[in-house]
C-alpha cells in the first residue's frame, strides 16, 4: 500500500508538471491528480520539492530505459535523427517532454531541483553519447567533434523544442529539417570514397589549428 501510494505521487507529479506548468505544482494538486490526501505528500516524501526530485529520477530511468534498445539499434546519423524524431513526438504525446521543460524552467530558481533534474537529463545525455560515439566513429568528424558536448547540445536542443514548438510549431519543424540536412550532409561525405575523406580531414586538422592557435 504505502509503495502504491508512493508510485502514485511520483508519476501525478510529472503530470502535474506536463499539465499545469512549475508555477501549477503543489502538494494539492499533485494529491488531486493521485486522488489522495495532500497530506501523504510530505508523508511520503517530506517536501514538495524531493517528491518531484524523485519523480524526475524516476521518470528518467523508466523512459530512458524505453528506449535503449532503440538506441543500440541506431547504426548511422540519419537513423539516429529518424529515431530523434520519434522520441520527440512519442515522449511530447506523453507529456514527458514538456515535464522535463517545465524542471528546468524551475531549477532556474529553485536550486533543490536542479541536481535532481541534471541527474534525469544526463541519462539522456549517456545513451546519446554512446550512440554517437559509434555513428561518427567511420566519419571525418569523429577525431574533430566533442562527442559529448555534442550530446548534451543536442539533447538541450530537443528540450528547447518541445517550448518553441508552443509557439512556433512550423519553425520546430524546420530546425529538425536542418538537422536532417546535415546527417544528408554525413552520408554523403561518407559515400565520396577515402580520398575526399582524407582531403577533409586535413582541411579539418587546418581549421581546428587556426581556431586553437594564439589569439
Amino acid at each position: 500500500m504505502v509503495a502504491d501510494t508512493r508510485s502514485k505521487l511520483l508519476d501525478a507529479a510529472l503530470r502535474t508538471l506536463g499539465t499545469q506548468g512549475i508555477a501549477g505544482v503543489s502538494a494539492r494538486s499533485i494529491a488531486a491528480a493521485a486522488g489522495v490526501n495532500q497530506a501523504l505528500v510530505f508523508y511520503h516524501f517530506g517536501s514538495v520539492d524531493q517528491l518531484l526530485s524523485e519523480a524526475c529520477e524516476q521518470g528518467a530511468r523508466q523512459r530512458v530505459a524505453a528506449y535503449r534498445e532503440r538506441f543500440a539499434a541506431v547504426g548511422t546519423l540519419r537513423e539516429l535523427l529518424d529515431l530523434a524524431r520519434e522520441l520527440h513526438e512519442e515522449e511530447r504525446a506523453l507529456g514527458h517532454v514538456a515535464a522535463l521543460a517545465q524542471l528546468l524552467a524551475g531549477s532556474q530558481s529553485d536550486a533543490k531541483l536542479a541536481p535532481a533534474t541534471a541527474d534525469g537529463l544526463n541519462l539522456w545525455i549517456v545513451e546519446l553519447e554512446r550512440t554517437l560515439t559509434r555513428v561518427l566513429a567511420e566519419t571525418p568528424l569523429a577525431e574533430f567533434v566533442d562527442i559529448g558536448g555534442l550530446a548534451r547540445a543536442t539533447a538541450a536542443a530537443f528540450v528547447g523544442l518541445e517550448l518553441y514548438e508552443g509557439v512556433d510549431r512550423e519553425g520546430a519543424g524546420q530546425a529538425l529539417d536542418s538537422l536532417e540536412q546535415l546527417a544528408v550532409l554525413v552520408t554523403a561525405l561518407e559515400d565520396m570514397g577515402p580520398v575526399v575523406r582524407r582531403a577533409v580531414r586535413g582541411r579539418l586538422r587546418r581549421t581546428t589549428t587556426r581556431s586553437n592557435g594564439p589569439r
